[in-house]
C-alpha cells in the first residue's frame, strides 16, 4: 500500500470488516497481508479471534507467511479467511486463492479484493495504453528472485478467474462487491460504452453453443455486469467454501510449483 495510504481505513476494508462483524461471535479468522493491522483490530473489535500474518514484523504476534510460499497453516484450520489487495502482489495468484481456500474450514468465507481490472475506467487505459489501471510495469522495483519482499502489482487478476478458480479449488462465490466508483466524472463516456457493448457481450455469453451451461454462464453475466464490476477501484470476492480442495500446494508458488491432491497430504506435508 502507498505510504499516504497506508493509515487509512478503506472502503473495502470496510466491508470486508462488516461481513464478517455480521456472522456469530467468536469466529478464527485468518487476515493476510495483515499489513499495519487495521483489519486485524476490527475483527477483534468485533469479537473474532483473528491470526495476523504477513511478511513485514510491524507486530511481534504476526506470523510470518510469505504468499509466494505455502501458508504455515494446516487444513481447515480457520472459519475465515481475509486477503485484501493482496493477491496481486504474488507471482502465482492463484495458487494463492487454492492456498487460502485450504486453510479456510468447509463452510466458512474467504474475503478477496483486488484492484479491478474489469472497471470500465481500467478498460479505457487499457485501451488507451495496453496497461491496466494500477498495474503499469513503470512503477515496479527490481526486485531478485531470492528476496522476501513486496513486488507491488505484478498480477492483474480478474473477476471471471477468480470465480474460475476459487470454484477450481472447492468454493463458491456467495457476492460480488466493491468499494469507490474510479473516476466518476467519467460516467457520461462509460454509460454509452456499456450500451453499446451489450449486444456483444450477450451472444457471448448466451451464444447455443454453450446452451449446456446456460444458467451458470446467465449467473455470471450477472455478477460481471453489477455496478460494482463495472466500476468500483476495487472489486470484492466472497467466496463460500463447499468441499475439500482439489489440489493444494506442497512449497513453492512460483512458475515452478507442485500441485497435489489435498487427500495425500498430512499436516507435516506429504504422506
Amino acid at each position: 500500500m502507498r505510504a499516504h495510504k497506508a493509515n487509512s481505513f478503506t472502503g473495502y476494508m470496510k466491508k470486508a470488516v462488516a461481513h464478517f462483524a455480521a456472522l456469530p461471535a467468536g469466529q478464527s479468522i485468518l487476515d493476510i497481508p495483515a499489513g499495519n493491522g487495521q483489519v486485524t483490530d476490527a475483527l477483534r473489535r468485533a469479537s473474532h479471534h483473528v491470526t495476523a500474518a504477513d511478511i513485514n514484523r510491524r507486530r511481534q504476534e504476526y506470523v510470518y507467511a510469505d504468499m509466494n510460499k505455502r501458508l504455515p497453516f494446516d487444513d481447515n484450520r480457520f472459519n475465515g479467511v481475509v486477503c485484501l489487495e493482496g493477491i496481486e502482489h504474488t507471482l502465482a495468484p492463484f495458487a494463492l486463492l487454492g492456498e487460502l481456500i485450504r486453510v479456510c474450514k468447509i463452510g466458512g468465507h474467504v474475503v478477496i479484493s483486488t484492484p479491478n481490472i474489469m472497471s470500465m475506467y481500467s478498460r479505457l487505459q487499457f485501451l488507451l495504453t495496453g496497461t491496466f489501471f494500477n498495474f503499469h510495469p513503470a512503477q515496479l522495483q527490481d526486485v531478485g528472485p531470492e528476496e522476501a519482499r513486496d513486488r507491488f502489482h505484478i498480477a492483474p487478476v480478474s473477476f471471471h478467474s477468480l470465480r474460475y478458480f476459487g470454484e477450481y479449488y472447492g468454493a463458491k462465490v456467495i457476492k460480488v462487491d466493491g468499494d469507490k466508483i474510479k473516476r466518476r466524472v467519467l460516467l457520461p463516456i462509460y454509460l454509452p460504452l456499456i450500451v453499446l457493448g451489450k449486444p456483444w457481450s450477450r451472444r457471448l455469453y448466451f451464444s447455443r453453443r454453450y446452451a449446456a451451461w446456460r444458467e451458470r454462464n446467465r449467473q455470471i453475466y450477472r455478477q460481471a455486469n453489477t455496478w460494482a464490476t463495472l466500476f468500483s477501484l476495487s472489486i470484492m470476492v466472497f467466496f463460500q467454501k463447499t468441499r475439500e480442495a482439489t489440489a493444494t500446494v506442497t512449497h513453492d508458488l512460483g512458475p515452478h510449483a507442485k500441485l497435489i491432491p489435498a487427500r495425500r497430504l498430512s499436516i507435516e506435508g506429504v504422506c
